[in-house]
């Protein structure tokens, strides 16, 4: 970004439109390249000269003050003197005052004596006294990131960014508005989206409106440089289309952009990674990935429609039963594979914020939805008469208060699954336990306790094939060691040997910490 007193607008027509620069200006950013290469290890005076030079023979002397104050951010500027500036000032100083300075043999005076006390020569002491002034400074190395080209790209972009330090509202459209939603909630920005027709090709029909804090407060610049920020993410998309509206000291102009005009991101990251747009979420995603659930977090979610617009929510529950074999409920045959609990946190902003988001709220249909909300705002009856679940909280959401819920919603699958089995369950493995079988189904236990399996035969909490039985009673003999039996029952899938010896008609002696036999039963 640039400073406001370099930017360069039109206002032609009513309008606000960046004077960007173009294939004409490339020499020009070539020579403030240059000259900054050029001046390595001189004052900067000397590179403050050359540079007004340049801004006397160009078309704007703002072009090249943008162009400087971009690469300047490139060079390190340092002190050198042989003493510390602030070192030699004061002993200068105190020795002036014991000499009494009048005229130069007593400036020169004073300064021989402090020179003596530091070690080094009235000339060196005097070159010293004011190094450390930005003028003095000494461009030390110069390592700019951009050739000419990019150096146009980089200061059309912050052109474009310091044109946005006084909007009001952006309306944007891209053809990635996730990532743009994810870069709205990052900087804390208020937003809302609505769904539009029409519109150039590639972007998308969602059309996401930015609010600044003037119809609630008042505008500041720390929100008109988050404004400026999201350019950089909404520049990155293939296609897209901004519409700004600039308070223009007292008066409002509209400033039009799009993937058509010169604003780039030349080769960095857009908008500083901050994964969470407040501090209670970001709490919340960090004690509930900790916990050993059958719920995964998902983070922004796919946007919910709400009438003519669209809520993105904050988080996405996506329930994933693990089931004996390590796949997922869903995965085995469940059923719930696609089950999703949205989850907003609702914290404390302004009545017409709060307006807003229940409203939002009452027209969200046919998902299930989970609200977390702040106590203070006093409106949990409210949103459970718009047939969602308040979960009421104070500084922080409460573990405990989600996971009740979250269970509630597994009882219920747990139910309908129960009552889409059949009476006849037909495992396709030749031996499975009774828990395995649940969880496959995604249903508790008791749900297929009174089934019939027709196909096998109930040995304890295990379900075998006959056929395995009468294999097995050929394969385990009398006097066999207890281990080497459990194993052949492992390699046919059975978990629970003593139940399956039991049918088989054997029982196991044991033999104190030697390990047991299988012996027939009496």
């Amino acid at each position: 970004m640039l400073t406001k007193d370099l930017l360069r607008v039109s206002r032609a027509g009513g309008g606000y439109r960046p004077a960007f620069a173009d294939r004409s200006h490339r020499p020009l950013a070539a020579r403030v390249l240059g000259t900054f290469q050029g001046h390595v290890g001189e004052p900067r005076s000397a590179l403050d000269a050359a540079l007004g030079d340049l801004e006397a023979d160009a078309d704007h002397f703002k072009l090249v003050r943008g162009f400087a104050k971009l690469l300047e951010r490139e060079a390190a500027f340092e002190t050198r003197a042989p003493v510390d500036p602030e070192r030699a000032r004061r002993a200068a100083f105190e020795a002036a005052e014991r000499v009494g300075v009048v005229a130069e043999a007593d400036r020169e005076a004073a300064l021989g004596e402090a020179g003596e006390r530091l070690g080094v020569e009235s000339d060196a002491l005097a070159d010293a006294l004011y190094a450390d002034l930005d003028e003095r400074q000494v461009l030390a190395s110069f390592d700019a990131r951009w050739d000419p080209d990019e150096l146009l790209a980089q200061y059309n972009l912050s052109l474009a960014q310091t044109a946005l330090f006084d909007a009001t509202e952006l309306r944007v459209r891209t053809a990635d508005p996730k990532a743009l939603v994810s870069a709205v909630k990052r900087l804390r920005l208020m937003y809302e989206i609505r769904t539009v027709e029409g519109g150039p090709e590639g972007v998308s029909d969602r059309e996401v409106v930015v609010t600044g804090p003037d119809a609630l407060f008042r505008s500041t610049r720390r929100y008109g440089t988050r404004f400026a920020r999201l350019l950089r993410t909404v520049a990155s998309a293939e296609a897209w289309t901004l519409s700004a509206t600039i308070d223009d000291y007292g008066t409002d102009r509209t400033l039009s952009l799009s993937d058509d005009d010169p604003v780039a991101v030349p080769g960095t990251e857009p908008v500083a990674s901050v994964s969470f747009d407040s501090g209670v979420e970001a709490d919340f995603a960090g004690r509930f990935g900790a916990l050993d659930l059958d719920w995964e977090l998902v983070r922004e979610p796919e946007p919910l429609e709400t009438g003519a617009r669209v809520m993105i929510p904050d988080f996405a529950f996506e329930y994933r039963p693990a089931n004996s074999t390590g796949e997922t409920a869903g995965d085995a045959g469940g059923g719930h594979a696609d089950f999703r609990v949205f989850f907003e946190i609702m914290g404390f902003w302004t009545p017409e914020y709060v307006e807003k988001k229940l409203s939002q709220l009452e027209t969200v249909e046919d998902v299930e939805l989970l609200v977390a909300v702040d106590e203070s705002l006093g409106v949990g009856e409210e949103i459970a008469a718009r047939d969602h679940r308040a979960i009421p909280y104070s500084g922080t959401v409460r573990l405990k208060d989600v996971r009740d819920a979250l269970r509630g919603y597994e009882d219920d699958l747990a139910a309908e699954s129960a009552s889409r089995l059949p009476d006849e369950l037909v495992p396709d493995a030749d031996a499975v336990g009774l828990d395995a079988l649940a969880a496959e189904y995604g249903v508790s236990t008791d749900a297929i306790e009174g089934k019939s399996f027709p196909d096998h035969d109930r040995v304890g909490r295990t379900l075998v094939r006959p056929g395995v039985l009468e294999d097995l009673r050929s394969e385990i003999e009398a006097g066999m060691a207890f281990a080497a039996a459990e194993e052949r029952l492992a390699e046919r899938g059975i978990d629970d040997a003593s139940a399956v010896l039991s049918e088989l008609g054997y029982a196991v002696e044991w033999e104190g910490l030697t390990g047991g036999t299988v012996r027939p039963k009496a």
